[in-house]
């Protein structure tokens, strides 16, 4: 009979891989369900609450015809909306914007005039953002703290590129597809059919119907809904964010 003999030190490698293998396993999953947490190159989409707040926001990037009805439609369902601005749009329409700050309402960053982000190096990503921060600071006295990209569309050095000058990226969850001609009462649907705690509503100004069909959206929402300004839905600190966009309490 032979007998094989494992010297100790090759018994003690074993006895560590057996310990460590697990814990490698283990974070390569937990990194798979939260996209590098520190740099979120995933946005966030929504945010998952245990109330029933949510927020409604409007890019603007064409005309401001319809900015005082969305303004007064606001105020009668006692809404704060976020408004991801164009600096372009800033000013063109700065007094538009002064009514947006003044009735309490909060300015997010948009982009310059809608340049494709993903086609652009972090450098030129930085510059464009801090030329719509400038235009919006000289108008309403602050440059905005959060950030939207042009059509949503972002990659990896987008999101790094805004972080790295203080910008909290934020898409949505809910798409009204109110632009262009898009009927009233598709956009009523789209934006309340499936809305939940936590999401964030995308809206337009300057589109055919939007501001028609508002204060249906606003009045069924606001019988199960708290409306609250983007920032006050998103946690500052002690989060993660999984690979849907959805932001969470660690």
């Amino acid at each position: 009979m032979k007998f094989i003999v494992v010297k100790a030190k090759y018994i003690a490698a074993i006895a560590v891989a057996a310990l460590i293998i697990p814990v490698m396993l283990f974070s390569i999953n937990k990194t798979a369900e939260v996209f590098n947490v520190n740099g979120r190159e995933i946005p966030i989409y929504c945010v998952e609450r245990d109330d029933n707040k949510i927020a409604v926001t409007f890019d603007c990037a064409w005309n401001d015809d319809d900015i005082d009805s969305i303004l007064d439609t606001l105020d009668e369902h006692n809404c704060k909306a976020t408004f991801f601005v164009l600096g372009s749009w800033a000013e063109k329409y700065s007094e538009s914007l002064k009514k947006i700050k003044n009735r309490g309402h909060e300015i997010g960053n948009h982009s310059y005039n809608h340049a494709d982000y993903t086609k652009l190096g972090a450098d030129e990503i930085c510059s464009d953002l801090k030329k719509c921060d400038d235009i919006v600071k000289n108008i309403v006295g602050e440059a905005p703290v959060l950030m939207r990209a042009p059509s949503g569309g972002y990659n990896n050095t987008v999101v790094t590129a805004a972080e790295s000058i203080g910008k909290t990226y934020i898409q949505w969850s809910v798409d009204g597809i109110d632009y262009g001609d898009a009927d009233a009462e598709s956009i009523f649907r789209r934006s309340t059919s499936k809305t939940k705690a936590g999401d964030i509503i995308l809206l337009h100004n300057g589109t055919a119907n939007t501001a028609k069909i508002l204060p249906e959206i606003l009045k069924v929402l606001g019988e199960n809904y708290e409306f609250v300004t983007v920032s006050e839905l998103i946690y500052s600190d002690n989060f993660v964010i999984d690979n849907n966009g959805c932001q969470k309490r660690k």
